[in-house]
């Protein structure tokens, strides 16, 4: 087992100036599920690739463990990677796919067939042993690229959108015995995916990239509750948070009727960059409905209207337990979309409108002019 650094690793393609991923800079605990995760084109297949050995490092360095693996080939770093396409050989059977990297190696026969069996028992695949690829499924041919790197015993796993080519509900279970999977045997692992989703669920900590910028690394929990920027803000959750730009006034900002209490300080920040308003980041989950009723019955009274902000209901999901309303409301002269969680036996109609209010203290405040947040 290793820990992994990557020390400011930078990777500039030929013919451009711009670094697919620049000055990268994540230490990986021994033994740790660390997820990348960023929109196509942020970098985290490069960096996965850099640590593998299959990219060059122009700048900076990588470690795994106490070994400086920077310009080392890729046999020499005691990885395994699991790629999105399975690459099996489709003439060899399970057992043989399985076990072909210790045959290279020169491991007698006898080791080789206990290492598969024992990988095929935790993958439950001790009875496909004799088929080919062509004879399985999506999952179990995923399962056998696992076991393919479990046999071998390395330092660190690497995992590069391996669950992408499955259907939904096989994700869902095959993400479940990975993470399980690599818990039992405590291999360092860095597994790449552009699902937030899949990065939450999986990983100890996740690293969210941008442009080849890394910009937070946390904990799953801890990203979702204080997501460093805007971009963090609106990429991590499903749906994601909705972000309104809003003026700010005494006590607080301006939303919609209401003034909604912000941190002070937060506040004075963003009047020190010289910005008047801050963009206000809220969790469909973090909206108390105050009032609901018809589009055209809402009162043109100033003095009466409803507190908070008026959401036109477009699209409801009904999941059961829980619905989301898609709709639209007018912030600052401008229609923005919005996302609103409610109760599964309160869903409104179509066409109807909400009035909505952000609950006290789950609210982020960000400041409009460089992202950053602004909140404790």
């Amino acid at each position: 087992m290793a820990t992994v650094s990557f020390d400011k690793a930078t990777r500039i393609y030929p013919g451009s100036e711009k670094p697919a991923v620049d000055s990268l800079n994540i230490e990986i605990e021994d033994g740790e599920f660390l997820v990348l995760v960023g929109p196509s084109g942020c970098g985290k297949s490069t960096s996965l690739r850099m640590l593998a050995g299959l990219e060059d490092v122009n700048a900076g360095a990588i470690r795994i463990g106490d070994r400086d693996v920077t310009h080392l080939p890729p046999k020499d770093r005691d990885i395994a990677m699991v790629f999105q396409n399975y690459a099996l050989y489709p003439h060899m059977t399970v057992a043989d796919n399985m076990g072909f990297a210790l045959k290279i190696a020169g491991v007698p026969k006898a080791e080789i067939r206990k290492k598969v069996e024992d990988a095929a028992k935790i993958l439950d695949l001790t009875e496909y042993l004799g088929r080919k690829p062509k004879a399985l499924s999506g999952g179990q041919r995923q399962r056998v690229a696992m076991g393919r790197a479990i046999v071998r015993e390395p330092q660190v796993f690497l995992m590069d959108e391996p669950l992408s080519n499955l259907d939904a509900k096989l994700r869902v279970s095959t993400r479940t015995q990975i993470a399980s999977l690599q818990r039992r045997l405590g291999i360092t692992t860095v597994y790449v995916t552009h699902d937030q989703v899949e990065a939450m669920t999986m990983g100890d900590r996740v690293a969210v990239l941008k442009d080849g910028l890394l910009q937070q690394v946390d904990s799953p929990r801890n990203m979702y509750d204080r997501p460093a920027n805007l971009f963090v803000a609106g990429f991590i959750g499903s749906p994601a948070m909705n972000l309104v730009e809003v003026p700010i006034t005494d006590g607080g900002v301006k939303f919609g009727n209401s003034v909604v209490p912000v941190n002070r300080d937060a506040l004075k920040a963003a009047s020190d960059k010289g910005d008047t308003t801050v963009t206000v980041g809220v969790r469909p989950e973090h909206f108390d409905v105050v009032e609901h009723g018809a589009a055209d019955s809402l009162s043109k009274d100033s003095d009466a209207a409803p507190a908070g902000l008026a959401v036109s209901v477009n699209v409801v999901e009904e999941l059961g337990a829980d619905g989301y309303v898609y709709g639209t409301a007018q912030v600052g002269g401008e229609t923005k979309d919005l996302v609103v969680r409610v109760g599964g036996r309160q869903v409104p109609e179509k066409g109807t409108k909400l009035h909505v209010v952000p609950r006290a203290g789950e609210t982020h405040v960000f400041a409009t002019s460089s992202g950053e947040r602004l909140t404790d």
